[in-house]
Parts: structure tokens; sequence; C-alpha cells
């Protein structure tokens, strides 16, 4: 028998596959394609491709789910503990009623997947400031990355805030300790990345200004402002110039012990932005783990950036 689904308004122009991830399971992509292929997944009982855009009162069908491989999917979703939910309320920064901002911790994801269990999305979404609604993701930040991240509370807000990405109107930046000394003290990294797509090969143009705070012989200070939104963009960027990340264990040299930490020192600083005339900004200190390594490489970060 099918399970029909209505869409509401909270997923209006929503993809049919990110519908299925949010409100069935999170299921591998392949598993979504394949059942819109053989029509187990319908809109309207018509076969739709997954990149199509859910309208309201959309009638979604599902049928044939293989209930063994289903289980197993739902069995590996993260259900976080009465203290995880609890210590999520340090996390908050700023809560209102369209969006909230969150001090994204090292080690966390931002997403689940199928490798990855606990992530920030699940575990905020059983915080009391989303009693009333739901998170929506409108942009990433690295497992190992830490600083903020904005969470909308509604499909408004996350269709604005994709668009503002999408123009370039949110401005945030990172603050990150490289190895070596970079010899110009601010300048702008204009290339095109390499990325693949299962066999496809992608080559997407990235841009970043930067600015060394400070330096010495053996690592830099630096603050870097993305243009563009690209993955892994700020760690790729540093370290095709010679001048990787401390602590990146992807992208690094061979054997460079130097360069070795057990965490990465990549902040998302602050981030700004307007809407509807109002401006705001926020911002959030380094971790501590990312004093210590000032200190251990003899580096100071200005209280005036």
């Amino acid at each position: 028998m099918d399970k029909i689904f209505l869409v509401k308004k909270d997923f209006i122009n929503s993809r049919i596959d990110r519908w299925i991830k949010k409100n069935i399971c999170h299921v591998p992509q392949s598993f979504i394609e394949k059942n819109l292929r053989n029509k187990s997944v319908t809109v309207n009982k018509l076969k739709v491709k997954s990149s199509y855009k859910l309208e309201i009162n959309d009638k979604i069908y599902i049928k044939n789910f293989n209930p063994r491989q289903y289980n197993l999917i739902l069995s590996k979703k993260y259900i976080p503990s009465k203290r995880d939910i609890k210590d999520s309320e340090d996390l908050v920064v700023e809560n209102n009623e369209n969006f909230c901002i969150i001090n994204k911790p090292y080690g966390l994801a931002v997403q689940g997947g199928s490798k990855i269990k606990k992530n920030l999305v699940d575990l905020i979404a059983k915080n009391r400031i989303f009693l009333n609604s739901k998170p929506f993701i409108v942009h990433r930040l690295d497992k190992e990355t830490t600083g903020i991240i904005i969470i909308a509370k509604n499909r408004k807000y996350a269709q604005l805030f994709t668009s503002l990405f999408r123009i370039r109107k949110i401005h945030k930046s990172y603050l990150s300790i490289c190895y070596g000394e970079m010899e110009k003290n601010k300048g702008i990294f204009d290339e095109n990345l390499i990325r693949y797509d299962k066999d496809k090969k992608i080559s997407e143009r990235a841009i970043t200004y930067y600015k060394v705070l400070d330096k010495n012989i053996n690592s830099t200070l630096l603050i870097l402002n993305p243009i563009t939104g690209r993955k892994h963009q700020i760690r790729k960027q540093l370290f095709s110039k010679g001048y990787p990340v401390i602590g990146d264990t992807k992208y690094n040299f061979p054997g460079n012990k130097i360069n070795k930490s057990k965490n990465l020192m990549l902040h998302a600083y602050s981030i700004k932005f307007m809407i509807n005339e109002k401006k705001y900004k926020y911002t959030i200190n380094v971790p501590n783990y990312f004093k210590k390594m000032l200190l251990t490489k003899r580096l100071t970060l200005s209280k005036n950036l």
C-alpha cells in the first residue's frame, strides 16, 4: 500500500530528494535516484527527477521501499542524549524567530551521512529554540572547522539566506594559522579549483581575499574573506600556494611534521549581512587550542581586527 504525503508550505520549491532525506530518512542519493526511476517514489502519481521542485499540496507517493535497508538506515540516525541537548544551548550565539547563529565546535559535522552519525542538525533540532520550528541549513563548515554558522528556522528565511549567499551579500571572515612565512602581506587568491562528481571532472573559480595579521619564519596568521563558496576552498588555496593550514591532514606536504596538530587551525570568525535595511554582524572568538597554537608559534592576534 502506498504511503501518501502532502507537501506543506515550508517545502515549497524544495527538491524532492532533499524532502525525502528530511522527512523520511537519510538515505544515500543513489537509493533515492533508483526509487525515482522505478516509480517507487512519485509526485501526484507522476515520475519525476531528483531535481523536481515541490509545490504546495503536491502529493508524494512512496511504495516498495526495501524494509530491511530502510530500517538499517533509520537505526544509524543520531539520537542526541539529554546531556547533549542541554550542552547544545551553550552553542547558541543569537536566536530570533527566523534564524539562529551557532558556534560550531571542532569535530562536529553539520549534517549526518552514510559515514557520519553525530551531527549539528540532529543535535539542535531537539533544542528548545526549535520547539515550534525546524533547522534549515543554508551553508556549511567542514567537520574540522570551528566557528559561525547560520541556521534558518523557516523555509522563507532559508530561501532568503540562500539567495544572499548566491548574490554574495553575506560576508564571511576566517582566521587561520598556516605553515611557513607568507611573502605578501595581503592579496587575492583567484584560481580554478578541481573537484570530481563521480567520474566527472569539474573546474570552479574560487576567489579569496587575505591579509596577514602576524608572521615569522615558521608560521603565518591570516584573516581570509572568501567571495565564492567552494568545498575546502581556503584549505585548497593555501596548500596550492605552499602554505597549508596547520593541522590539515588532507591538504598537506608528505612528511611535514612541523605542520602537525590534532586540530585544524581554521576558524569562521565573523559574518555580516543586511536584511530589510537592518545590518547584522556576529563574531566568535577562536577556541582555546587555537590560542595555544598562537603562543606556540609566537604569533599575536590583535584585538582590533
